[in-house]
């Protein structure tokens, strides 16, 4: 079970996805631009974030224009991860105008996708700040965005839970109830000999000594206020990490955090981030003299 931050985002992870995007939106042609817009004249963009975020998806808004470009210059300002006040200019591009246009509201769609998935994440982090517990994201993402919104998160100060099924075992409820109970939904999972963890999922007090019995190497305590919290780390005593998780809340999370769990994980980071507004203003670059 990985419950820390997976390693930098490779290129070749949202190549593709880029790519789809920008056909998406182009159809055949950029009618507007190619109308109006001389092929040749140069442009410089600045982008800037018109409220205060945590910037992620630099460099996948860097491929859209580049996808269109390939010779433009893209000049960020600040770092992944990084906050900003509102009217900082996050990057510059310099390139051909026409193709500028064309990709920036795909290059804007992910940076503000993106930053908005790392703002909000960075507020349930501050939030349990001096807890001891650890923010962790869940796979409640966009389908074919994930590899993405995990990287935001990260870039927002939480760890990455499961990025696939084949990352751990995670024996959740419905899983329990197809089994027959909780110690059975483990034994069978810790006889399959998979070399993963074996985490489960309980809902009750009574859940535990029979979860911890059959060998579950760690819990995920679900839908439980902090006076079961609580009581569920009196129980358990350290023998295995334990992770809270089930309508978390910015007004709810200290108090869950405080209980002494090890973890908290939520999708509403990726689930319900708000895109954060980041905006383009263009200056003209001399076109270059025609041969």
């Amino acid at each position: 079970m990985k419950s820390v931050p997976f390693e930098a985002l490779d290129p070749a992870l949202y190549r593709e996805v880029v790519r789809r995007a920008l056909a998406e939106d182009l159809g055949w042609g950029d009618v507007t631009t190619e109308a109006i817009v001389p092929p040749d004249l140069r442009a410089r963009g600045s982008i800037v974030a018109r409220s205060a975020c945590v910037i992620a998806g630099l460099a996948v808004a860097a491929e859209a224009f580049r996808q269109l470009d390939p010779a433009c210059a893209f000049h960020a300002h600040v770092a992944d991860g990084q906050s900003c006040s509102a009217g900082v200019c996050v990057a510059e591009v310099e390139g051909l105008a026409g193709s500028m246009l064309t990709a920036e509201r795909t290059a804007l769609n992910f940076l503000e996708r993106l930053s908005g998935i790392a703002t909000l994440t960075r507020q349930y982090v501050d939030a349990i700040s001096g807890t001891g517990a650890v923010l962790l994201d869940t796979r409640k993402t966009i389908p074919g965005l994930r590899v993405l919104e995990k990287y935001a998160t990260r870039m927002g100060g939480a760890h990455n839970h499961r990025m696939r099924l084949d990352d751990g075992v995670l024996i959740k409820d419905n899983h329990v109830a197809v089994c027959g109970g909780v110690a059975e939904a483990v034994r069978r999972a810790k006889a399959a000999n998979t070399g993963l963890q074996v985490q489960v999922e309980v809902d009750r007090i009574d859940q535990i000594e029979p979860a911890l019995s059959a060998g579950a190497d760690r819990l995920l305590l679900d839908n439980m206020d902090p006076a079961m919290l609580r009581e569920a780390v009196s129980v358990v005593a350290g023998r295995v990490p334990l992770e809270a998780s089930g309508g978390v809340t910015l007004e709810t999370i200290r108090f869950l955090a405080e209980t002494g769990v090890d973890f908290i994980s939520l999708g509403r980071i990726t689930q319900s981030a708000p895109a954060v507004d980041i905006g383009m203003d263009y200056s003209l670059v001399q076109a270059p003299a025609h041969a």
